[in-house]
């Protein structure tokens, strides 16, 4: 497990927390199973019971939620296929690698995002200006280099791309941000600047679904002013789109629901 964590590598690990009656796998059996869903370690059962599980672990790393899931040995029929005469509870927990967050340009926004990301459990990969200032980032974020150089902007599935290079190619790191697979892209940019860039990647032949990924101007409104309280603005926008929320008050969230029930 530390070396699929230490390579960023998704897995999940299945522990057998009950056996009753005849079971090839005791209590407290484990086994870890790679992001292609092969059990690479231990043990909980063989046949299609590790079948089971090993579909159940697919489905954890595909979400990201453990799950809890029973097994009946004893009916070849409507249990797992294995007439053992026993049944088994396992619980399967996904382990998946930190979001990365791509930042591309510099300046004092970016250096306090990149402080907020960090706070927030993120692997921050900045792509700065050739020579960096390394003093001015923590000491876990990723620093890569020359943010002209747009072919290392590389995100995944689920990764957050910020945008920052302040008119200097903004437009091309949009088109090869919109073009990967990220969770959210946003560009620090005036209103103005923003409807400009729709414009130039709705003529590059984005459609209006992938348009509406973009975020910008970045950020949530909060009344931001100073380059701090922006980077805090888009870090809650991260979270909020990273979770599903919906970027409005807490109190109106929770009253909604009271409010619906009142007669």
């Amino acid at each position: 497990m530390a070396a699929l964590a230490g390579r960023g590598e998704p897995h999940a690990l299945a522990i057998v927390v009950e056996a009753v009656g005849s079971t090839s796998a005791h209590a407290g059996d484990k086994a870890l199973i790679d992001a292609a869903g092969a059990v690479i370690a231990g043990w909980v059962g063989g046949g299609c019971a590790e079948g089971t599980v090993r579909h159940a672990a697919l489905d954890c790393l595909a979400d990201g939620k453990p799950r809890l899931i029973g097994l009946d040995l004893d009916d070849e029929v409507l249990g797992v296929g294995m007439p053992c005469g026993g049944a088994m509870r396992v619980f399967v927990e996904p382990f998946l690698p930190p979001p990365c967050l791509w930042i591309v340009g510099h300046g004092r926004v970016v250096e306090s995002l990149s402080r907020l990301g960090v706070e927030l459990g993120l692997h921050v990969i900045v792509s700065d200006t050739p020579a960096p200032e390394v003093a001015r980032y923590p000491g876990t974020v990723e620093l890569i280099g020359d943010d002209d150089d747009f072919a290392r902007l590389r995100p995944n599935h689920g990764d957050a791309v910020v945008i920052a290079t302040q008119h200097k190619g903004d437009h091309l790191s949009a088109v090869r941000a919109l073009r990967s697979p990220a969770g959210y892209v946003a560009i620090i940019a005036s209103r103005k600047r923003a409807g400009l860039m729709r414009d130039f990647l709705r003529d590059e032949g984005f459609s209006a679904d992938e348009l509406a990924r973009l975020r910008a101007p970045a950020g949530l409104d909060i009344g931001a002013r100073t380059p701090e309280e922006i980077a805090l603005s888009i870090a809650g926008e991260i979270v909020m789109r990273r979770r599903g929320g919906h970027g409005g008050p807490r109190r109106d969230a929770t009253m909604a629901p009271a409010m619906a029930e009142a007669p």
